[in-house]
């Protein structure tokens, strides 16, 4: 605690009144003093003391898909149709094209719990262009755009691009999902964490994530005993 420039002085005692007033004067200036001391005493948190459930809550807390009526539906649905075509019942997969590309939009969701439990980034194909900032879509073969609807996420392999999960379409929109080699992978042009508002690189079509998110998502199909559902809607 710091001193006040009152004790190093001799207090003037010839009148009452005196000792008195200094004694005030000192006792604000100690009040003062303490106060500040107080709020200069609470640490800061350093990055490298912020643990991985520190990261994880802050995560979940601020991922917010586009519109969360939409979410509510989707994963209503999409458990139907996991218990009718014995798919995951634990976890899905959601992609809301409807955020911009720099905002976490791939959502990784528990079922059971009816809640978020990770986000991030993920890119939009090219549609076969130099760069396409907004997603459009196509289902068709070399088309290079990403696709909407239902995908059963498939087998892990190493392809082109490192570790990978092939994808099945489910739906007329992306039935051709396997043929064109649309896939989940990592690529190094992908970060960790939002842009926005910048733009993120493009696909070719694929399910594009950072190397540690994939690492994320990796764990969510280790541990779910059943193919889960990875839907792309706007």
């Amino acid at each position: 605690m710091e001193k006040s420039s009152f004790e190093n002085k001799p207090l003037a005692v010839k009148k009452e009144t005196k000792v008195v007033k200094a004694k005030k004067k000192k006792q604000k200036v100690k009040t003062t003093t303490a106060g500040k001391t107080k709020a200069e005493s609470i640490p800061a948190k350093n990055e490298e003391d912020v643990d991985d459930e520190d990261v994880e809550e802050k995560n979940e807390s601020t991922t917010s898909p586009g519109n969360t009526t939409i979410l509510n539906i989707l994963t209503k649905k999409i458990n139907n149709y996991a218990i009718q075509n014995d798919l995951s019942t634990e976890y899905c997969f959601l992609v809301d094209m409807s955020l911009p590309s720099g905002r976490n939009r791939f959502f990784i969701y528990d079922l059971k719990k009816n809640t978020i439990i990770n986000s991030g980034l993920v890119s939009h194909g090219s549609c076969n262009e130099t760069f396409l900032a907004r997603p459009r879509f196509s289902n068709a073969t070399s088309s290079g755009c990403s696709s909407l609807g239902k995908y059963k996420v498939g087998e892990f392999y190493r392809g082109k691009y490192g570790k990978s999960f092939r994808l099945y379409g489910l739906d007329d929109c992306n039935s051709n999902a396997y043929k064109r080699a649309v896939v989940i992978h990592g690529f190094d042009c992908v970060p960790d964490k939002e842009i926005y508002p910048r733009v993120l690189c493009n696909s070719f079509g694929c399910v594009m994530v950072s190397y540690n998110f994939f690492d994320k998502i990796s764990r969510i199909i280790g541990k779910s005993g059943k193919p889960i559902v990875l839907w792309i809607y706007q």
